[in-house]
């Protein structure tokens, strides 16, 4: 089973990403604002004793929102990924191009598969992009989060009318 092109996977990961960030940037801003909302007030300080009100956030709390804000990214783009992967095998980029991750007796991935995809392809970008280049050596068009989760990425032809 041969997996698609790195061109086509680019191409879907510029779409998915687009609608990545607009996910990201709306929980990171109800996230951010409730933390504010709900913050301790360790982590603010009054520049100002004479006006109380406005706080600035000290040092602790610009380290715990950043932290906070860094686990949103990461667990908000794994739901994102794992459940388009586990329901029905197509991110909203993939199916503008009509493909599917599979496994190789055709089936979609389950949860495990997905967090497994997910820590794979993160260490594939960790690595400057090598993990997905390497799909240019493969002769099957493999990525390296395609060989560790024994999963393809494949088009599939809608029929004609």
């Amino acid at each position: 089973m041969k997996s698609i092109s790195l061109f086509k996977r680019i191409l879907v990961m510029i779409y998915d990403g687009l609608l990545l960030c607009s996910v990201v940037f709306f929980s990171s801003a109800l996230l951010m604002g409730l933390f504010t909302w709900l913050g301790p007030d360790v982590l603010f300080n009054a520049p100002d004793p004479d006006y109380p009100k406005l706080l600035e956030r000290s040092e602790l709390g610009r380290i715990v929102g950043g932290v906070i804000v860094s686990i949103n990214v990461v667990a908000v783009s794994f739901f994102f990924y794992g459940w388009f992967w586990t329901h029905g095998g197509q991110t909203l980029g993939m199916k503008a191009w009509n493909l599917y991750l599979v496994k190789p007796d055709g089936k979609f991935i389950g949860w495990k598969t997905a967090f497994k995809r997910y820590l794979a392809a993160l260490l594939s970008w960790a690595c400057l992009g090598l993990g997905f280049t390497w799909s240019l050596l493969n002769s099957n068009n493999r990525t390296w989060h395609d060989m560790l989760t024994d999963t393809h990425i494949i088009n599939v032809k809608k029929p004609a009318k």
